[in-house]
């Protein structure tokens, strides 16, 4: 089994911000295309997608702005760091995709790169309509809230 560095779940990179936010609705597990030597650097537990979001152009879904540094030791074979990376969805979760991303305030934010069982790369991509700050205060307040319940109802 391929293990990345340092964590034995297969996690690459998470993007913990999205959470925060965006109200994340659905989530749908993606394919990405990848050179070798961005797989190698993957593989060494280096990936940001923070920044990043998926955008469905021409028919296909790209990760856009998903930065995954240079493999040092590929040489002049290396790759961009953020270049547009091709996502792989059946078509009929791209129309949904598609279909999602139309309404109002919707976008498709990228929430986990990482291998799985096979120790092949896979998104975890979600559909998510933007929070205002007043929205994220109540939510952070309605956490805090749950964390202290579940607190206090533990020490009884």
């Amino acid at each position: 089994m391929a293990q990345t560095k340092g964590r034995g779940d297969g996690l690459v990179a998470e993007n913990r911000q999205a959470r925060r936010d965006y109200a994340v609705e659905e989530t749908l597990e993606a394919g990405i295309m990848l050179l070798g030597s961005e797989v190698k650097s993957l593989r060494e537990g280096r990936a940001n997608i923070a920044e990043s979001y998926a955008s469905l152009e021409e028919g296909e879904l790209w990760l856009i702005n998903c930065d995954i540094p240079i493999y040092t030791a590929a040489n002049r074979f290396n790759h961009a760091p953020k270049r547009k990376r091709k996502l792989l969805v059946k078509a009929r979760e791209r129309a949904k995709l598609a279909q999602a991303t139309d309404r109002k305030g919707r976008t498709i934010v990228p929430l986990k790169l990482y291998f799985n069982e096979r120790g092949i790369a896979k998104l975890l991509i979600g559909i998510a309509t933007g929070r205002r700050a007043p929205d994220k205060r109540a939510v952070e307040k309605k956490r805090d809230w749950d964390r202290e319940k579940a607190r206090l109802l533990r020490d009884r």
